[in-house]
């Protein structure tokens, strides 16, 4: 037996004939001690009944966003929170669409919209309509904000037709989640840093030096973490971006307030260090504000190297460090001599001279560096810095394991 005691499990269960398969999930999930609440679409309904779900799971039945006696006993809100992981099993076509716009106008989509946790969406359809571009680009979209798909597999339908589109089994679907939950329980043993954002170096009480990174990435990059039960911790530039309360945020400005923030962190586990920590500070900072003038200089000095000092601190490098290279030309050379130069095990390079990718945008595109010499380059093609993080989340995961 798979033990999930004290795991609590939110199962959303859609219209379609694989309703039925829910049931036997439900069963397995039970029969390793797992705590369960369900939510029935309308159209679930007509296919599997309240009664059958509660005597399986022996938890709530959920069904209808504007119950009293529901919201009084647990809002939509808390029902999300309360939830280690939601499944949407099966998700229809429709149910698809209407996670991917964002909508809210029943309880089961509220409650997705409102989780902070990791959803996983088990797809049951017609292969024409899981084939139909508009599903693709639902889809799609739904991964880019973080989702997690399990199936749809190929075979024989109920509707006569054979093709993609068939609900995974359910020994497939307990598998999959009984793995995400039992590294949530490894994970929250691990201790991750993350820095973010840029760093201001003042020149005057009123102007500084700084560069265009928005934090994006490395915010993603904790989300992700923490999603998957890791003890996160995101020391942040100046940014407007806000995160979760199960992430330690400590907010700095300056190259310097970042070091000492990060030093006070250790030890950790494992370090991520995509800020972009200004490369020079003036060698003395004026108190008041300098007037204008027709010409002035500015006397720079090399700022502290925050991922130098501790991939190559003695007693207290983490296992794990990852550094980040945002550069303009010579991608590859450039993060491979930062690799070597830096003592890193990973560097993560992205141009950022292309247009609407890397700083200040929602997209990426990555290239990984291991300093294991026996794993070759990998890149990540363009996507949302949303889909990037769970991807880098999920190398850190298998090597760690």
């Amino acid at each position: 037996m798979k033990d999930l005691t004290n795991k609590k499990i939110l199962f959303i269960i859609c219209g379609g004939v694989s309703a039925y398969k829910s049931l036997e999930t439900i069963r397995l999930f039970k029969k390793n001690n797992a705590e369960i609440k369900t939510i029935l679409t309308k159209s679930a309904k007509e296919f599997v009944t309240p009664l059958s779900i509660t005597s399986l799971s022996q938890g709530k039945v959920y069904d209808d966003l504007f119950n009293l006696e529901n919201e009084m006993e647990m809002d939509h809100i808390a029902l999300s929170r309360w939830a280690d992981v939601i499944i949407v099993a099966p998700i229809t076509a429709n149910t698809l669409a209407k996670f991917s716009q964002g909508y809210s106008e029943d309880l089961a989509s509220t409650v997705v919209l409102a989780s902070n946790k990791q959803v996983f969406l088990v797809p049951a359809m017609n292969v024409r309509m899981w084939e139909h571009q508009s599903t693709k680009d639902n889809v799609k979209k739904l991964k880019n904000y973080g989702y997690k798909f399990i199936g749809p597999i190929t075979g024989d339908m109920a509707c006569g037709e054979y093709g993609e589109g068939k609900m995974s089994e359910p020994k497939v679907i307990f598998d999959k989640i009984y793995n995400f939950l039992s590294n949530q329980i490894k994970n929250k043993k691990i201790k991750v840093l993350v820095t973010a954002g840029p760093t201001n170096e003042y020149i005057d009480p009123v102007r500084f030096i700084t560069n265009r990174s928005s934090g994006k990435q490395g915010y993603e990059i904790a989300k992700s973490l923490t999603k998957r039960g890791f003890d996160t911790t995101l020391i942040s530039g100046p940014t407007n971006l806000n995160v979760e309360d199960d992430i330690n945020l400590i907010k700095v400005e300056t190259a310097q307030e970042m070091f000492l923030a990060t030093q006070q962190s250790l030890p950790t586990d494992i370090a991520i260090f995509s800020a972009a920590v200004a490369d020079f500070k003036v060698s003395k900072q004026d108190k008041d504000k300098i007037k204008k003038k027709v010409k002035m200089t500015l006397d720079l000095e090399e700022n502290i190297d925050i991922l130098n000092y501790i991939s190559n601190h003695n007693s207290m490098r983490p296992k794990l460090v990852i550094g980040f290279a945002a550069e303009t030309k010579n991608l590859d050379n450039n993060a491979i001599s930062k690799l070597k130069n830096k003592n890193c095990d990973w560097i993560i390079a992205n141009d950022v001279s292309k247009k609407n990718i890397g700083f200040n945008s929602d997209y990426n595109e990555v290239t990984i560096h291991f300093k294991d010499d026996t794993r070759k380059k990998e890149k990540i093609s363009m996507r949302k810095k949303s889909e990037i993080s769970e991807e880098i989340v999920d190398k850190i995961v298998s090597q760690i394991n």
